[in-house]
């Protein structure tokens, strides 16, 4: 799915998506558990890469993390910059972060690339390698399934991963996997989560 399909797509629903799903009270127990706990192992700058309307950004921050919010969706960063003030926001797409090379100790992309096309997934995680230093740590949230596919998602069309797929993607990307967490609920999307190591550049 393009930049511009997915961006356009989120902006058209950005204030039904800012209400349903824009807050820290919609999100699961488990999520804000595995979430937090990873970003209080991260050392230096984390930037949450696709960060929507910004709540978790702004939860790390309260939780004392060096953090920055990145999204594509012009209303989401609007949002974001109006609710949570003191948090820096800016436009950008995951495939082209910004920044310098190594320069961040830490990258959460919680669900922002469900909407990635798979023959394409190298792309962005080349990216997160490359703005990731060396022993920084990578944090995915993704929607799980036993096969690599496509499902109607509300906005567009998004993918599930197998867990041991999507880190073998990671691999390729220069990550190790470090632990990995599904969680199944009757009735629901499967979800899942990898955090990841960057490994060191090949001497």
């Amino acid at each position: 799915m393009s930049d511009s399909a997915s961006r356009a797509a989120y902006s058209r629903r950005a204030a039904e998506y800012i209400e349903v799903l824009g807050s820290m009270g919609a999100v699961h127990p488990s999520d804000r558990q595995i979430v937090c706990t990873w970003a209080n192992s991260v050392e230096g700058e984390l930037l949450d890469a696709g960060c929507g309307p910004g709540h978790w950004t702004n939860l790390l921050a309260q939780q004392g993390a060096s953090v920055r919010g990145l999204d594509q969706v012009p209303e989401f960063v609007a949002h974001a910059r109006s609710a949570y003030p003191t948090v820096d926001f800016a436009l950008g797409s995951l495939d082209a972060l910004g920044g310098d090379d190594a320069g961040l100790g830490g990258l959460l992309s919680w669900y922002s690339l469900i909407h990635v096309e798979p023959e394409d997934i190298q792309v962005p995680l080349r990216e997160f390698a490359r703005a990731v230093r060396p022993g920084g740590t990578l944090l995915i949230g993704f929607f799980e399934g036993p096969l690599v596919e496509e499902f109607a998602h509300a906005v567009l069309t998004a993918y599930r991963w197998p867990v041991d797929e999507l880190g073998g993607q990671l691999d390729a990307a220069g990550f190790d996997v470090l632990e990995s967490h599904v969680r199944k609920t009757a009735g629901q999307r499967a979800h899942a989560s990898i955090a990841a190591r960057r490994r060191a550049a090949a001497v």
